[in-house]
């Protein structure tokens, strides 16, 4: 591969970060409102007792998805995983603590908080096992790099973080069905937050098996 074709692609791969953050600035943009409000803001967002009640996990929820998203969206440069003092290395050491934060408050809040509109037992019973998927996933991530497993780990680390961003793909995903039957119809909510999920996961997969059989880079 010659020079400028490889520099061309080392550009092109900053695109990736660039578009998480995008996905990531919807439900950024929404858990900021909330907090804004639990913390006495204005009510731009309806009041939920579901929030107001139990603020913690909330905003435990919020604050590492921030996180998670955020950092997480630059684990995917190459240039940025070399060296022992990488950044890559640097920022996984807040990018897991948050991304249990994530899921864990998420389960807590699924378990513990009452149904909001729309949110049936099925959808309930389709969170747990998602958020259970991405602890799961978290939990082989840190027994991989432990084991000096780096490739295992990136793959974990990979759907862990396609799981955990998956509010930006539910918002695009929960627009037709709310068109058509409304916000509160528990089956459409259930599809379209499932797909959300899935859609990531397919992508995580894709970009793990990319990754694995990705041609070397030669200069000449």
């Amino acid at each position: 591969m010659s020079v400028t074709r490889a520099r061309a692609q080392s550009g092109a791969i900053w695109l990736v970060p660039v578009g998480l953050i995008l996905l990531v600035s919807i439900p950024i943009t929404t858990g900021s409102l909330r907090i804004t409000q639990l913390f006495g803001g204005p009510a731009i967002m309806p009041e939920a007792t579901r929030f107001t009640d139990f603020p913690v996990p909330v905003v435990v929820h919020i604050v590492g998805g921030v996180v998670f998203g955020m950092l997480g969206a630059f684990q995917f440069i190459p240039s940025l995983r070399r060296g022992r003092g990488s950044w890559h290395r640097m920022a996984g050491r807040v990018l897991i603590p948050a991304g249990f934060a994530v899921a864990l408050s998420a389960l807590w809040m699924a378990t513990a908080t009452e149904l909001p509109p729309g949110d049936g037992p099925a959808l309930l019973v389709i969170r747990w096992a998602f958020g259970t998927y991405m602890v799961v996933a978290l939990v082989l991530a840190v027994r991989a790099l432990m084991q000096r497993r780096y490739v295992a780990h990136g793959a974990w680390m990979t759907r862990a973080y396609a799981l955990g961003v998956a509010a930006g793909t539910q918002a695009f995903a929960l627009i037709p069905g709310s068109i058509i039957y409304g916000s509160a119809d528990e089956t459409s909510r259930a599809v379209a937050m499932t797909a959300g999920w899935l859609i990531n996961l397919a992508v995580a997969e894709l970009v793990i098996w990319r990754r694995t059989h990705r041609p070397r880079i030669t200069i000449g």
